[in-house]
């Protein structure tokens, strides 16, 4: 690869789950310049490299440009790569990775190689309809369809790159094993992100961060590129496609205040880009949108930082508990009914508590350790003391639980899934949460071919998009796991599909 048109920058994991963890409600504001100067020196051991193209290296036209450099966006610039396009990808933020870049849980996905050698039976239909049951029935079903029957073929695909989601367990909402992780099963996130970036790099896309797109342009009915602020210029780059991968509005206040009021003061998980800029310039275009106040709130959110506690903790086995040390709702349920329960509660919080075993089958724990949100005990006495809950209760509490294990007969909520393990094993840890915006379900309406419709229903030419930017797929709540397979299935379909519409028009 030629190094000339890049700019060199060093994150270590750690430093990009720290710089990600801080959105909009966390207290970190960095600038550009600040993400850069930081970036460059933190420095951490299993450190990787992060090169993103000089911004002088910028060209006025590209076959494809894609806006927004999260999974999606990077998903469809190798897309498209691979059906001989030039794409380029143009990031408003400091750093590529979007929400992405958050993710901790993993991708579902059906009917996969790695669920076969696992012996984990499942079906196409089973996860269409564990995820229509979690969506109320209001999904779009056409759009997930799509998604169910090319989950596999995507593992498989990002499997090609050398980047293997192998380690497979329960999500909410999930009948059977299904939420397909890296191998050690440490966060998803981090781990795709280095992935797609490498791959990235090895096929010369270039990728411009700090450059924010303020425009689609339109000309006689059709989109011909984009405005983007760029080094301190604002550039018109033409473009015989537009796929835009901007994400959603979790960390944009007004817009969740607009559409649902009752979230106002909530604390939000997404990443600091997602502000919905994609959104308003489709809409300006005349682009529709559906279920736009149908936004999730997940249940396991640190509230003074707005960092997620992944669902793999819960997925691997761990309970929640009242300040009381009672147990008061299956941990497993869909996010929205789990949260509803948490805020019931007298305290409006709760308490993750598991034991050294899953600590050490779950690896995001580790980085919850380090950023100082886990109570530890060597006892589960020791534990109910430092978090003010009565021992003898805790303890009850955990018996039963237990017990419920061994018989793999949960009596009292009626938990079927993630029982696969005991909590016996000292230490025990607890993580105080409550409920947080996570993300948005509504947004652009879009094709099985990804293509951005108006109001009547006809596609918008030339204009594709995928990922949280779009809604409909998840209806009125998000399966956890889905998430990433959204932005994988319909991130390979937008670089696809636009590469077909400029091979069709001339290229």
């Amino acid at each position: 690869m030629k190094k000339s048109g890049w700019s060199k920058w060093v994150i270590g994991a750690a430093s990009l789950l720290l710089l990600s963890a801080c959105g909009a409600d966390g207290g970190t504001k960095a600038s550009s310049s600040a993400a850069s100067s930081s970036s460059e020196s933190e420095v951490t051991s299993g450190a990787s490299q992060q090169e993103y193209t000089d911004p002088a290296e910028l060209k006025d036209q590209y076959d494809i440009v894609i806006v927004g450099a999260g999974g999606a966006g990077m998903a469809a610039s190798l897309s498209a790569k691979d059906a001989g396009m030039n794409p380029v990808i143009l990031e408003k933020m400091p750093i590529a990775g979007g929400n992405t870049l958050k993710s901790s849980g993993g991708m579902n996905a059906s009917e996969t190689k790695f669920q076969e050698a696992q012996g984990i039976e499942d079906s196409n239909e089973q996860f269409f309809e564990d995820t229509l049951k979690g969506g109320k029935g209001t999904n779009d079903q056409e759009l997930l369809h799509y998604l169910v029957d090319n989950s596999a073929s995507a593992i498989d695909w990002l499997d090609s790159m050398g980047i293997t989601l192998d380690n497979i367990s329960y999500s909410g909402g999930a009948s059977v094993k299904r939420i397909h992780r890296p191998h050690d099963g440490s966060a998803v996130g981090t781990y795709l992100v280095d992935g797609l970036l490498r791959n990235i790099h090895e096929q010369e896309i270039p990728l411009f961060v700090n450059a924010d797109v303020t425009k689609i342009n339109e000309t006689d009915g059709k989109v011909t590129g984009v405005n983007v602020k760029i080094n301190g210029e604002e550039k018109e780059i033409a473009g015989d496609a537009v796929v835009v991968t901007t994400g959603g509005f979790g960390s944009n206040k007004e817009l969740i205040e607009k559409y649902r009021p009752d979230l106002k003061g909530y604390v939000s998980t997404t990443s600091e880009g997602s502000t919905g800029d994609g959104i308003k310039m489709i809409e300006e275009l005349g682009g529709a949108t559906v279920d736009m106040d149908q936004i999730q709130v997940h249940p396991t959110v640190v509230q003074d930082t707005g960092m997620l506690i992944s669902e793999t903790v819960r997925g691997e086995g761990a309970i929640l508990v009242n300040q009381q040390g009672e147990r008061f709702y299956n941990e497993l349920e869909t996010r929205d009914n789990v949260s509803a329960a948490i805020t019931d509660l007298p305290e409006s919080y709760a308490y993750l508590i598991f034991d050294n075993a899953l600590a050490g089958r779950a690896k995001q724990v580790d980085y919850y350790k380090e950023q100082g949100v886990v109570v530890e005990a060597d006892t589960i006495e020791a534990l109910a003391e430092k978090i003010d809950v009565d021992p003898a209760t805790l303890k009850k509490t955990l018996d039963t639980w237990n017990q419920a294990v061994a018989d793999k007969a949960d009596k009292d909520f009626g938990r079927e899934t993630a029982m696969d393990y005991d909590l016996t094993e000292g230490p025990f840890y607890a993580i105080q949460i409550a409920p947080g915006i996570h993300h948005t379900m509504g947004g652009v309406k879009i094709n099985t071919k990804t293509q951005v419709l108006k109001e009547d229903g006809t596609p918008i030419t030339g204009l594709y998009a995928a990922g949280e930017v779009t809604g409909g797929i998840h209806g009125q709540n998000r399966i956890g796991g889905n998430a990433v397979a959204d932005i994988m299935v319909f991130g390979r379909q937008a670089g696809a599909q636009s590469s077909d519409y400029v091979k069709e028009n001339g290229k």
